[in-house]
């Protein structure tokens, strides 16, 4: 099996809202491991990174918490979009779309017209 990686600074708070998009609210665990599930297990999440992140995206906005029970029956703060949190995902994806197909015209440039 293949080294696991760190989440890229700057992709985590996308990779969170996006989670929460398509599932739910969902408790940190779960985003954890929706993220490493998400990526074919090639990404790890460090919770010294995710709880950080999950308290900044809820001060600004994007997201609110509930106390609730988990699968396991443990008492756990589930995590969901908020309406700006809803308007932050299309403005993170747009920019990461912007991006990326940026830095794909350096990894795979065209050749040039003769």
């Amino acid at each position: 099996m293949g080294e696991k990686l760190d989440v890229w600074q700057g992709t985590l708070a996308l990779m969170v809202l996006r989670t929460l998009e398509v599932l739910g609210p969902v408790h940190g665990y779960g985003i954890a491991r929706r993220i490493e599930q998400t990526s074919g297990k090639k990404l790890v999440v460090n919770y010294g990174t995710l709880y950080p992140a999950l308290l900044k995206l809820e001060q600004e906005g994007y997201l609110s918490t509930e106390w609730g029970t988990s699968e396991n029956g443990r008492r756990a703060r589930f995590y969901s979009l908020t309406r700006a949190g809803r308007r932050q995902v299309a403005r993170e994806t747009q920019q990461w779309e912007e991006a990326t197909s940026i830095l794909a015209r350096f990894l795979s440039p065209e050749e040039p017209a003769s």
